[in-house]
């Protein structure tokens, strides 16, 4: 029974999932290498929050850091809240699946595949989604576990905080706000595959070609990206890439000495 709904389903359609997950997973690995090697925003972007963090611990009104965290958690909540949304849509279209299978017979362009077919794909979305939300969610409590540190972030002129425990609140702190941000980054990257899928209503070919057009938007905005090159040219981040933490923030200190 279970080659029978296989073979139901088509081969062409199987492939394309495959593909479809090799893309997203395999772009996944890739880009988390590469930007061990090469210049992309979220290397930039590490560079940046430590300097945010080692600025803070010099400030005594941090309401203007606070407000940044919560502007960024709004953000994800947004998404985490779109998610759900979508996922009752697309439940309820799983409920009337043949429907949506005689919609798509009066396509002219459209494949004519079978009702299995149709189910299959409005469960990769819900599977999809799923995963969105659970990366939109963490990334929102991580964000939270940022607020609570800046809310804990020591005074500039407290007593009893030595330099060695400064520096490590800010790098660790920056850590924090780094892992929320790459939950948050995965979960736009459900978005994108998500729009990849609608076409597979279209046909299992041009399914094919946009998972693969994706992979190609996401590289161009996460490493060629004209956003990328100005942020690399802020304090001249793109030359202090791929140092040590500690060593980046020791400049760090050096550089507002030199000026003071």
């Amino acid at each position: 029974m279970m080659a029978a709904e296989i073979e139901t389903i088509g081969l062409l359609n199987w492939l394309s999932l495959l593909w479809f997950l090799l893309c997203w997973v395999g772009y996944s690995f890739f880009s988390r290498r590469q930007a061990k090697k090469t210049a992309c925003l979220a290397s930039v972007l590490h560079v940046h929050r430590i300097n945010w963090m080692r600025r803070l611990l010099q400030r005594d009104i941090r309401v203007g850091d606070a407000a940044l965290i919560g502007n960024l958690e709004r953000n994800v909540t947004f998404f985490a809240s779109s998610c759900v949304l979508i996922l009752a849509g697309l439940v309820t279209g799983l409920s009337v699946s043949e429907r949506i299978h005689i919609v798509l017979a009066e396509i002219s362009f459209a494949s004519h595949g079978s009702v299995l077919a149709v189910e299959l794909k409005l469960l990769t979305l819900m599977a999809i989604f799923i995963y969105a939300f659970f990366t939109f969610t963490w990334s929102m409590r991580q964000f939270g576990f940022a607020s609570v540190l800046i809310g804990a972030a020591p005074m500039p002129e407290e007593q009893g905080v030595t330099a060695n425990e400064r520096r490590n609140f800010a790098i660790y702190s920056a850590k924090v706000i780094d892992q929320a941000s790459h939950s948050y980054n995965y979960g736009m990257r459900s978005f994108y595959f998500s729009l990849a899928v609608l076409t597979w209503f279209v046909s299992p070919w041009v399914f094919l070609l946009a998972a693969t057009t994706v992979i190609g938007v996401l590289y161009e905005r996460e490493f060629l990206s004209k956003s990328l090159d100005s942020l690399k040219k802020v304090e001249n981040v793109g030359e202090k890439l791929f140092e040590d933490d500690k060593d980046l923030y020791r400049r760090s200190l050096l550089k507002t000495t030199d000026k003071s």
